[in-house]
C-alpha cells in the first residue's frame, strides 16, 4: 500500500501521531465505546477500556453460531487489538486485520506478538484498503469495521469490495458514526468538530450507506441506532480527560442536535 493512497489526515494521525496514545484513549483500542452498564460517575481509563473492548463485543455478537466455521476480516483494524479480542473470546476459525496504514500494520504485529505466535494459521495482519481488500472472491464467511468508515474517502467501494470477498450468505457488521445528510450538515460538522474540519472523518449519511449496500448485492440490511450507548459515556469521560472547551467535547451535542449518531449496520450478501 502506497502512501499516495493515504489521506494526508490519516497518514499523520495514525502514523506519527499515533493516536491510540491519547488519554481520551486510554489504550491501544481506538473507538468511542460502548458504554452501557459501566457506571459513569467517575470512569476511570480501566472503564475506558472496557467501553472500548465492549463496541467490538457487540460487533461480534452479530455473526452466526457456530464461530468456529467463521472466517473474518476486520477493515481498518488499527493496533489489531480488536482482532485478537475476536479470537481469543469468539474462538473464530481465523481473524485477519487490515489496514491501510503501515505503522498500524507493524504496530499491529509487534503488539499482539504472543497472540500471532500462539495462533499462527488464525490471526494476521495485512496491508489493504476498504476498497482494495486482499482476499480472493468469496473467501470471507464474515466482514467488520469498527469505527474506521467514518475514515474512508466513499463507502461505495467498501460495500463492493466486501460483497466480493463474502462467500453466498457472509454478513457484513459495520459500527461508526454517519452524519446527517445534505452541505449544511456537513459544513456545521466542520465547525463545530476539528477532525472533520481537517478532513480526518468524512460525513457519510447512513442512507447512502445502506443503498450502496443494497447496490452491492447485499440483502436483510439493518441498521441500529446506538448514540445512547455511546455519547454520554465517552463525553463523561472526556470531562475529565480533555481540557475545558476542547472540540470533542462537541460531539455529544451534534448527536443532540441531529448532525451525528452512531449506528450499528449489518447486513447479508445475497
Amino acid at each position: 500500500m502506497t502512501n499516495d493512497r493515504i489521506p494526508a489526515s490519516v497518514r499523520q494521525t495514525y502514523g506519527a501521531d499515533d493516536l491510540s496514545q491519547a488519554a481520551s484513549f486510554a489504550g491501544g483500542f481506538i473507538n468511542f465505546g460502548d458504554w452501557r452498564g459501566i457506571d459513569t460517575t467517575e470512569p476511570t481509563p480501566e472503564d475506558r477500556v472496557l467501553s472500548q473492548e465492549n463496541l467490538y463485543r457487540r460487533v461480534l455478537r452479530a455473526f452466526p453460531a457456530p464461530a468456529e466455521s467463521l472466517r473474518l476480516a476486520e477493515v481498518g483494524c488499527g493496533r489489531g487489538l480488536g482482532a485478537a479480542l475476536a479470537l481469543r473470546e469468539f474462538r473464530f476459525a481465523a481473524v485477519t486485520g487490515v489496514d491501510i496504514h503501515p505503522d498500524q500494520v507493524e504496530r499491529a504485529r509487534a503488539v499482539n506478538a504472543r497472540a500471532l505466535a500462539t495462533f499462527p494459521d488464525r490471526l494476521g495482519y495485512t496491508l489493504g484498503s476498504a476498497d482494495e481488500l486482499p482476499f480472493a472472491n468469496g473467501s470471507l464467511e464474515g466482514v467488520y469495521s469498527v469505527e474506521a468508515a467514518q475514515h474512508f474517502r466513499e463507502l461505495t467501494g467498501f460495500a463492493r469490495e466486501a460483497a466480493r470477498v463474502l462467500r453466498p450468505g457472509g454478513r457484513l457488521v459495520v459500527t461508526t458514526f454517519f452524519s446527517a445528510g445534505g452541505p449544511e450538515a456537513a459544513e456545521r460538522l466542520s465547525i463545530l468538530l476539528g477532525s472533520f474540519a481537517d478532513g480526518l472523518d468524512v460525513p457519510h449519511p447512513l442512507d447512502g450507506f445502506t443503498a450502496d449496500l443494497a447496490d452491492a448485492g447485499f440483502t436483510r440490511v439493518a441498521t441500529e441506532s446506538i448514540g445512547k450507548d455511546v455519547w454520554p459515556g465517552l463525553d463523561r469521560y472526556l470531562e475529565g480527560t480533555v481540557p475545558s472547551g476542547h472540540w470533542t467535547r462537541n460531539f455529544l451535542h451534534t448527536w443532540r442536535d441531529g448532525l451525528l449518531d452512531y449506528h450499528v449496520v449489518t447486513a447479508e450478501r445475497l
